[in-house]
């Protein structure tokens, strides 16, 4: 595979997002959702990260703002796990706990710097593209020590819009001075990064690690992923083989 440049997603692919999730959900729980144990910890993370009102897609897509789409899924958290309805005031307490936790946990995903560092010696071009503001996405990538090397190119405040939206691949595909054929995009979605990579013309690859998806993954919707011409992989560790490097 030739290719000039690999734009990485954020969340999940080069940062643990979704344990950092873990203790700053913990917290919440310990101090919002008195009928929730530490043994029922993994059902509050499931629910928060499956989002099943798509509050963070319709931040993604321009339609609500930032604290907007998170007030809202704070409070439809609660209301699964009998907490209380949260207003503008008790949000903003709710807010600064919750991100104490989390940012607090930033951290590289195990195999991501030396991917990275893999593909910058090899002469590629390294970038994100990410579904959250910018600012806030360069300082987790700092808080993980990605920061020096893979530079934030594209955030949802970018265009005003996100992923899926072809627009934002192929502005992040300018910003890293790469043609889109030539240029590799990978993810932790499948919709909503390798197939939309795909689609605005990158290659798009899947990274399907291990472990319990944020949503259900059909097997057909797979089939039919992998026949436009997604690649699939388990570990970022898979990519500069991938790549032929």
């Amino acid at each position: 595979m030739t290719v000039d440049g690999v734009l990485f997603d954020i969340d999940d692919t080069l940062v643990d997002t979704r344990g950092a999730f873990g203790p700053a959900l913990a917290g919440i729980a310990r101090r919002y959702l008195p009928e929730v144990g530490p043994d029922r910890d993994h059902e509050v993370l499931a629910a928060w990260r499956a989002d099943a009102g798509n509050h963070f897609q319709a931040y993604a897509d321009g339609r609500v703002g930032y604290r907007e789409q998170r007030h809202a899924r704070a409070n439809a958290l609660h209301d699964a796990f009998g907490g209380p309805e949260l207003d503008e005031v008790a949000y903003a307490a709710w807010d600064e706990l919750f991100e104490q936790g989390f940012s607090s946990s930033w951290t590289a995903i195990e195999d991501a710097e030396k991917v990275v560092d893999l593909l910058l010696e090899a002469g590629l071009a390294v970038g994100a593209l990410s579904n959250a503001g910018s600012a806030y996405q360069a300082s987790k990538l700092a808080r993980a020590g990605l920061g020096d090397r893979v530079p934030m190119l594209v955030g949802v405040d970018t265009l005003g819009f996100g992923k899926p939206h072809p627009e934002v691949f192929l502005e992040a595909c300018r910003r890293l001075g790469t043609e889109p054929a030539r240029t590799v995009y990978v993810g932790d979605e499948l919709d909503g990064d390798a197939v939309a990579a795909v689609r605005a013309g990158l290659r798009g690859i899947w990274l399907d690690r291990p472990g319990p998806r944020r949503r259900l993954v059909d097997a057909a919707d797979v089939d039919a992923a992998v026949n436009q011409g997604v690649m699939v992989v388990t570990s970022l560790g898979e990519i500069p083989g991938l790549l032929g490097l």
